[in-house]
This record gives structure tokens, C-alpha cells and sequence, in this order.
């Protein structure tokens, strides 16, 4: 079962409604509807509750047929390298280098209104950093840390595993979803308070 399986069929047995769970939490109807459905992933401080409340471990609502132990890849990247006089034009050609056989997606990224969710821990979805010794940020703290440079997110499908990559001016960074997100244009979903628009396949690179 995904997290959010996990978490409805929890809250069923504890006999709490949607709205019940989320004025206990703190948070939205919405954003238990969203987590449940899969369109969002609650942030590390939200599954911690959501173990608390609902009686189970935190342990069982990450196990996801052992695919816990994700990485987060980040390397450095030359853009000059690449063909193109737009910066974007780069960057993606950059995404299909690393990921020659896979379907790429373009994103569109922007903070949630909602303030009770906070940024996602690397322990949820996005997870344990191997990299060269550079500090990596949760995905808030990136848009933030990056808000005046160029940078772009890929949505990469390979195989049965999905991928989401951010493409700076000086790095490229790979994190595994745990959890499948929608590929359609327009499809929107959440990773902690973060929400993604799929803009469609990119056709050239």
C-alpha cells in the first residue's frame, strides 16, 4: 500500500472522519483528502502526528515494499556545453543526457498557500543524500535558496521509478519518489508544501 492507503485505512479504524483528523492535525479536510489520494505526501512533522493520532508506526507508513532507502543525487554541470541559446533549452538537454531512455516532463513549481504544512524531510519521499559534500536543501529551501537564479524541475518516468530533478545554472539533483505522480499535462500534485503543474513532455534534447 501507498502512504496514503496507509493512512485512510488507518483513520477509518480509528473512526475519525477527514474533517476530524485534519482539525486534530491542524491542517486542512484538503489536505488529508490530497495525502490519501496520493496527490500530496505529508511533511516528516505530519507523519510524526499522524503516528501519534492514528496508532501506528512511522516505520509502517514509510515502508513502501522497501523502497525507504531512496537517494538524492546532485552533480555539477557545465550548461555551455550543451546546444541551445536559451538557458531552458540546456537544462534540458542536460535532463536527457543523465536520463537518455526515459520520458521527461516539464514542471512548473510554486509554494502552497496552506501554512500548517511544512517543507518535506528527506525521510519522506525524497531521501538520504549521496552526493560530493554538497549541502543539500529540502525543496522549499531550494526554490528559496535559488529564487534568483535560472533553475528548472523534471518530472523523469524510467521504467517503473519516477524521478523528480531540479536543474540550477551549477548543478543537476536527482531525488526518487516513493510514491508514482500523475504524468498528465496540467496534472498538478504536492510534495510536502510544494505543488508541481506538469507542463507536458519535452520533444527535443
Amino acid at each position: 500500500m501507498t502512504i496514503g492507503e496507509k493512512i485512510r485505512v488507518a483513520r477509518k479504524q480509528a473512526g475519525l472522519t477527514q474533517t476530524q483528523m485534519a482539525e486534530k492535525l491542524s491542517v486542512s479536510r484538503q489536505a488529508i483528502t490530497k495525502w490519501e489520494t496520493g496527490a500530496g505526501i505529508p511533511d516528516i512533522e505530519n507523519i510524526k502526528r499522524i503516528s501519534s493520532l492514528l496508532n501506528i508506526s512511522i516505520d509502517y507508513l514509510l515502508d513502501d515494499g522497501g523502497k525507504v532507502d531512496k537517494a538524492i543525487i546532485r552533480e555539477i554541470i557545465v550548461l555551455e556545453k550543451y546546444n541551445g541559446k536559451r538557458k531552458k533549452v540546456k537544462k534540458d538537454y542536460a535532463v536527457r543526457e543523465k536520463y537518455p531512455d526515459a520520458e521527461i516532463y516539464t514542471l512548473i513549481a510554486k509554494q502552497c498557500t496552506l501554512q500548517s504544512e511544512k517543507a518535506i524531510d528527506r525521510a519522506v519521499g525524497l531521501f538520504t543524500a549521496v552526493t560530493s559534500g554538497i549541502p543539500l536543501l529540502g525543496i522549499p529551501e531550494l526554490l528559496n535558496e535559488l529564487k534568483n537564479l535560472d533553475k528548472e524541475f523534471y518530472l523523469v518516468v524510467k521504467a517503473e521509478r519516477q524521478f523528480l530533478v531540479l536543474v540550477s545554472d551549477e548543478f543537476i539533483e536527482s531525488r526518487e519518489l516513493v510514491q508514482i505522480m500523475p504524468t498528465e499535462t496540467n496534472s498538478r500534485f504536492e510534495i510536502g508544501d510544494v505543488e508541481f503543474r506538469n507542463c507536458g513532455k519535452i520533444l527535443y534534447a
